[in-house]
């Protein structure tokens, strides 16, 4: 599997739409969003509306407008946003469930690359569903919180507070790890 620059950044965008949540923003510009991850306007103004599009994050107008997430948004699986953007997580099109097409192997049902690659497409498959954005942006909170590190967009009262959190997991062995302790907190 290959992901895309368009499926990293919406990754990227969603899970600090979830941060902003946390740090008790109700929407962030896109400017903004583009500005904390060093991408392009445009490229993410882009992403931001088919994510829009597809129901994952909404629009606000006015002095405090921008983008944030809605409830399917927060709930969404980490699969779900990269299938969003890419259409397909299995690295050849004849392993993919959602994205079949056929390929020029004579003989699929005993062809062993592809196999291979469907155990391959599991396993992302696996990884990738296994996790909600508000996982995502728990796990990364947390992690900041116990390293000190003031998360971005944390208005004036959380960016005094940037204390460690020596009472969670350490997520550093991946995700797993750090999910033992979850408790939804979007």
């Amino acid at each position: 599997m290959h992901l895309s620059k368009k499926a990293e950044y919406a990754l990227r965008a969603m899970i600090n739409l979830g941060i902003a949540s946390e740090m008790g923003r109700s929407a962030l510009p896109g400017a903004e969003l583009a500005e904390v991850n060093r991408l392009p306007l445009k490229f993410v103004e882009r992403i931001l509306q088919e994510l829009r599009d597809a129901g994952l994050v909404e629009t606000h107008r006015g002095k405090n407008g921008g983008y944030s997430l809605t409830g399917s948004g927060v709930n969404s699986k980490m699969g779900d946003i990269v299938r969003l953007m890419d259409g397909r997580l299995a690295p050849i099109c004849c392993a993919s469930e959602r994205a079949y097409q056929k390929c020029s192997c004579p003989d699929e049902d005993h062809c062993g690359l592809r196999m291979v690659m469907i155990d391959v497409r599991n396993a992302i498959a696996n990884i990738l569903d296994r996790y909600t954005l508000v996982q995502v942006v728990e796990v990364t909170m947390r992690k900041m919180r116990r390293d000190g590190v003031v998360p971005p967009f944390a208005m004036p009262e959380h960016a005094a507070s940037g204390k460690a959190d020596k009472g969670r997991v350490d997520p550093a062995d991946g995700f797993l790890a750090g999910l033992t302790q979850f408790t939804p907190s979007i």
